[in-house]
């Protein structure tokens, strides 16, 4: 997406700040975070604290990170403010729910009371279960799932992830607001600009613990400990996550990501029309993620550390040592500018930046 006055790079660099972050430690995060967009975190604490709530759309491509900056906005003003919503969480949960009798016969008295659509209820089941092939599963019968999740929550700032899904559900999402009864909140739309070089890289090099689910990036998200496969003649990474239950375990691929974005083109363009369509909407307010900034003008607007590294690896066949090398990654976006991809905690610090505004608070 093109730099405008109305959505412009936001900078993260703060004169005085000299501190090299570890983004990657919760303690370097919540300095960070306070040194960076303390003033616009101190506001917004204060509406949360005193009930203020509102409903955020995160649109974005997929595998564009919404999980990633939903929790860290979690991890800074805690989970008793901050909700998550995964429609696509939901609708799977759904799925597995009609599988157990009990939770079946609630669900279903649920969603009879709440669904009102163009195609029968059972219909709108069928296409749930996978049963029917031509019938797609309604807008109206995800409302009703959704609207369920809501009501099981506490009220709290909701960050909605996976809709509006389709160009017809952006009408949807302008009245949502009404439909959980958070008539008196503001709602606002939260686009994430990322080129499809990074989501291709992000996937093609995506690793997961099996027995954690720890996620990491060969290439781009490395963890202390890396192995080498003599014979296959590759490099792995070991989970180094303290809660495993056996750290160091061997962190797998997933079977077709070495096919990075190209099963999922299609989505991914269908994605960026969405965000097209809904930054032509008026009177509600927007904000702009960029996961990625220009080369040339990278120094100037974020600090190096806030930059996301390629990680390389050499084998010493002598020693059996293994040593990482970290080193710039660049790409180019989906306008052929050479950029750099920026580290989550960076993208969230200009969703800082531009949340009280949105809310109209006063920073």
């Amino acid at each position: 997406m093109k730099y405008t006055k109305e959505f412009p790079i936001f900078k993260t660099k703060v004169a005085g700040v000299t501190k090299k972050f570890d983004l990657s430690h919760p303690k370097d995060r919540a300095e960070y975070f306070k040194k960076k967009a303390g003033k616009e975190i101190a506001v917004l604490k204060k509406y949360l604290n005193g009930g203020g709530t509102f409903v955020a759309y995160f649109m974005g491509k997929k595998n564009a990170g919404k999980g990633t900056y939903t929790k860290l906005i979690g991890e800074i003003f805690g989970k008793e403010h901050i909700g998550h919503i995964s429609v696509g969480d939901i609708v799977r949960g759904a799925h597995k729910a009609m599988e157990d009798k009990k939770e079946r016969g609630v669900l279903m008295e649920h969603l009879r009371k709440t669904y009102r659509g163009y195609i029968s209820f059972d219909e709108s089941v069928d296409a749930l279960l996978g049963r029917s092939a031509t019938t797609l599963l309604p807008t109206e019968f995800i409302l009703a799932l959704v609207k369920r999740q809501v009501d099981m929550m506490p009220k709290k700032a909701l960050f909605i992830d996976g809709f509006p899904r389709d160009l017809d559900q952006i009408s949807y999402a302008l009245f949502f607001r009404d439909l959980i009864n958070y008539r008196e909140d503001p709602d606002l739309f939260i686009a994430i600009d990322i080129p499809n070089a990074v989501i291709d890289e992000r996937i093609k090099y995506r690793v997961v613990c099996p027995l954690c689910q720890t996620p990491r990036n060969l290439k781009l998200l490395a963890t202390k400990d890396v192995g080498y496969d003599k014979e296959r003649k590759i490099f792995y990474l070991k989970c180094d996550d303290p809660n495993c239950k056996k750290p160091g375990t061997r962190m797998e691929g997933k079977e077709g990501d070495n096919l990075g974005i190209g099963p999922i083109r299609e989505r991914i363009k269908r994605d960026g029309e969405l965000i097209d369509t809904m930054f032509t909407l008026h009177g509600v307010p927007k904000i702009l993620l960029r996961n990625a900034i220009p080369v040339k003008v990278a120094k100037k607007y974020v600090d190096a550390y806030e930059i996301t590294p390629e990680y390389v690896y050499a084998h010493d066949a002598k020693t059996g040592k293994i040593k990482t090398i970290e080193k710039p990654w660049t790409v180019k976006d989906d306008e052929g500018v050479e950029v750099m991809s920026l580290l989550a905690p960076t993208v969230v610090v200009s969703l800082l930046k531009q949340l009280p505004g949105a809310l109209n608070l006063r920073v």
